[in-house]
């Protein structure tokens, strides 16, 4: 009798002590619940598309996504504001032992690759340049009149070139930084003795309002350094060029996840790299991380 009695007393003290889920909530689970992203505007345009296509599949999803230029969001993620985040770098050394404090792993996965495409003016005759010309505009010491436009100066895209040019500050003539990627297209549509330099995600999957600016531009051509794949010829970043490496201006695209628990994030992560997920990316004419078995046939727009 005292143990059906202990045993009636300790049901009811769990029970008072489990709280009633409040009407409407969804369970959180890799394919249920809500999470929230920060991504690199840069590829705002491939990843709602995979959340599109995602939602679809599992409906009992909320993404909530927070876009911005590299250097302003990744302090949010690395201040566990948000665990989740779209970029084009993984984490330093010392940024990943930031989570690790915290008894947290960061998981990375590379889902897309995506190139810099150097756009010019239409009417521009030369729609050529090399791997060098970019370095010595970038270092300051080119003699060709030629000037690079970039979207922000907190951009992936702008510390991707600093880094390929060995520099930590710009020279003081030849680079010029605006605001959005859609102002450098703009610019380089009214002015014709600009470079612009734009993801090519970006051009891509541009809005409607844009229309009239990109058909008066065009990709460049990029020649590489002797000695590294793609220095045969020019090569524009068309989706074959970025799948096979030939493409000198190439970069990932990663997903980072330090959320600590098998949620919503890991869910997503692990299908933006499944053949579903990979094959939205292909469409996208970006290059998948992996291909899968089948054959796929690629329209070369040369």
């Amino acid at each position: 009798m005292k143990n059906l009695s202990f045993v009636l007393l300790l049901f009811v003290f769990v029970a008072c002590k489990q709280k009633p889920k409040p009407a409407g909530s969804v369970e959180e689970t890799r394919t249920s619940g809500t999470v929230s992203m920060l991504v690199d505007e840069s590829f705002s345009g491939v990843l709602a598309d995979q959340i599109e296509v995602f939602k679809t599949d599992y409906p009992d999803t909320k993404f909530t996504i927070i876009e911005g230029n590299e250097q302003r969001i990744m302090p949010t993620f690395l201040n566990d504001s948000i665990r989740v985040i779209i970029s084009s770098r993984m984490l330093t050394p010392e940024e990943d032992k930031i989570y690790r404090n915290r008894s947290i792993v960061p998981k990375t996965s590379r889902f897309a690759i995506d190139g810099i495409a150097l756009i010019t003016n239409k009417d521009n005759l030369d729609s050529n340049i090399t791997v060098n010309e970019v370095v010595n505009i970038l270092k300051g010491t080119s003699t060709s009149g030629k000037q690079l436009v970039f979207d922000n100066a907190y951009s992936s895209t702008l510390r991707y070139f600093k880094t390929l040019a060995g520099i930590t500050t710009l020279p003081p003539k030849g680079i010029y930084t605006l605001q959005t990627n859609n102002d450098v297209i703009k610019y380089i549509a009214e002015n014709k003795g600009s470079i612009g330099v734009v993801g090519v995600n970006w051009l891509i999957d541009n809005n409607k309002d844009m229309a009239g600016y990109l058909d008066r531009v065009k990709m460049m051509g990029v020649k590489n350094v002797k000695g590294k794949k793609g220095d045969d010829k020019f090569y524009q970043p068309i989706q074959a060029n970025l799948i096979n490496g030939i493409y000198p201006f190439l970069r990932n695209i990663y997903i980072i996840n330090a959320e600590g628990r098998d949620g919503l994030g890991t869910g997503f992560a692990t299908w933006l790299v499944s053949p579903r997920g990979q094959l939205i990316v292909l469409k996208s004419g970006l290059g998948p991380h992996k291909l899968s078995s089948r054959d796929f046939n690629f329209k070369n727009t040369n």
